[in-house]
């Protein structure tokens, strides 16, 4: 039997990638992890979800400040100012505990960080750094990296066309921000600079923002960006943007075709999408290739096509989450370990944080009823007692059911703490719950929870509180 150096070469520490290391060392195999990043955790915990919610949380707490929240609680303050550089900091103070946090758990786990970037020599061999190591099982978890739009040059260090890694560590607060794509990307960044000031524009080449979500969840969406002071272009496509000094001046026409119209900026977010990092890897020499979209191909199991090879998370086909690749990372690390790892995807939640915050999981309704029959039950938030208590409004939370058993196929919702909602109804559908099984669940009042048990009511018959 061959001798390798490691049992399992992980190559990429972000969420799959750490958290497949840090299995497999629990599991009691020899484990090595190749990052060429400074620091671990990769695109999520260095310029992405981590960093992104400390600039979300603390612009919103501006906005509180400015916009009078403070004040209908009677909290009086004085003149409210922006110190940009201290809220920066704090983000960054936050990604350095949290990636100093995995070095940590690497330490205690025994995990061996191999530094630099990892390329095959063959199945079983990785270059990283200059040095070859040798591993029985192979896991790529590169994750992935923002889109390009052809023809659009990013410089972030010049800071006027960025993509979101430069949209996240801007020094000053743009007067007119263009964000070009209505996803997730694009909104929350675009939430966080309009609260601190700066007059946004969202061009997306769709009807609607947030592809992929629930059809209501993306209408009432776009009726509370609008009330925030967002303005946008649906329907439209960037076609050029050119840059002359501070200045980026965007060609726009509708996505049918049509006359194009000129929009000028001093600061233009390209957040059309993500794309695999499967560059550099060296597949060609191991026999690997890619399908039509970049991504690896796997089982099931996260087998690639070459034997002691495996795939988890971005790199794969599957929405590009941070929670869906970690748990891919304990799934393959587990098979590895010739145990059954266990990852249902039908069952991921997604979130979007802006404020009110968004949040699915399971089936929208449009592809609920391309399956068959549906039950669906809305209950607004307005008439949730917690969420008129905090002045909070806007959303609702919407059931969708399997007509004839009321199964739960899906649960959408908007509301201040969507997020954390989602988990109880991501719950709900791994257990295969009925409607009746969560509005007959005792729910803590006063909470924003109680609107998921009552729209469930709606499924069987009727809320209370509408």
């Amino acid at each position: 039997m061959a001798e390798y150096d490691y049992d399992v070469l992980v190559i990429g520490a972000g969420p799959g990638g750490y958290v497949a290391a840090i299995r497999a060392a629990q599991l009691g195999l020899k484990v090595a992890c190749a990052e060429g990043r400074e620091t671990l955790g990769g695109t999520c915990l260095n310029v992405g979800c981590i960093p992104s919610k400390a600039l979300l949380h603390g612009s919103e707490k501006f906005a509180e400040a400015v916009d009078g929240t403070f004040a209908s609680y009677g909290i009086k303050t004085g003149p409210v100012t922006l110190d940009l550089a201290a809220m920066q900091q704090q983000k960054l103070d936050s990604v350095k505990q949290l990636t100093g946090g995995i070095e940590f758990l690497f330490k205690k786990n025994k995990v061996t960080w191999l530094k630099g970037y990892a390329a095959f020599e063959d199945a079983h061999t990785v270059t990283v750094g200059g040095a070859k190591v040798t591993a029985k099982d192979v896991v790529i978890a590169t994750g992935s990296s923002v889109t390009p739009l052809p023809g659009v040059t990013v410089d972030n260090d010049a800071g006027v066309v960025v993509d979101s890694t430069g949209a996240l560590a801007l020094d000053r607060v743009p007067d007119h921000l263009v964000v070009i794509g209505g996803g997730v990307i694009g909104l929350e960044l675009g939430s966080v600079w309009r609260r601190l000031g700066a007059k946004v524009t969202v061009v997306e080449f769709l009807d609607q923002l947030l592809p992929g979500m629930d059809g209501d969840v993306r209408k009432e969406a776009a009726k509370i960006f609008k009330k925030q002071g967002m303005e946008l272009k649906l329907s439209t496509k960037v076609t050029g943007v050119t840059v002359k000094g501070k200045t980026a001046t965007l060609t726009l026409e509708p996505s049918a075709g049509g006359a194009s119209e000129t929009l000028t900026a001093d600061c233009v977010l390209v957040a059309i999408g993500r794309r695999p990092n499967v560059d550099g890897l060296g597949l060609e020499k191991i026999g690997l290739e890619v399908n039509k979209r970049g991504q690896i191909e796997t089982g099931h199991d996260f087998r690639t096509a070459v034997p002691g090879v495996w795939a988890i998370g971005d790199v794969i086909p599957g929405p590009m989450l941070a929670h869906k690749a970690e748990d891919e990372g304990v799934a393959v690390a587990e098979f590895i370990a010739g145990l059954t790892g266990i990852v249902n995807h039908n069952v991921i939640p997604g979130v979007v944080y802006t404020f009110p915050e968004i949040a699915g999981v399971g089936l929208t309704e449009e592809a609920a009823r391309e399956k068959g029959e549906v039950k669906v039950s809305k209950f607004p938030m307005l008439a949730n007692s917690r969420a008129k208590t905090n002045h909070e409004p806007d959303g609702f939370v919407k059931v969708i059911a399997d007509a004839k058993t009321e199964r739960v196929l899906g649960v959408w919702c908007i509301a201040s703490v969507a997020g954390s909602m989602i988990a109880e109804a991501a719950l709900a559908l791994e257990f295969g719950a009925t409607a009746e099984d969560i509005a007959y669940t005792s729910h803590a009042h006063p909470t924003h929870a109680e609107a998921l048990k009552e729209a469930a009511m709606g499924i069987g018959g009727k809320p209370i509180h509408i």
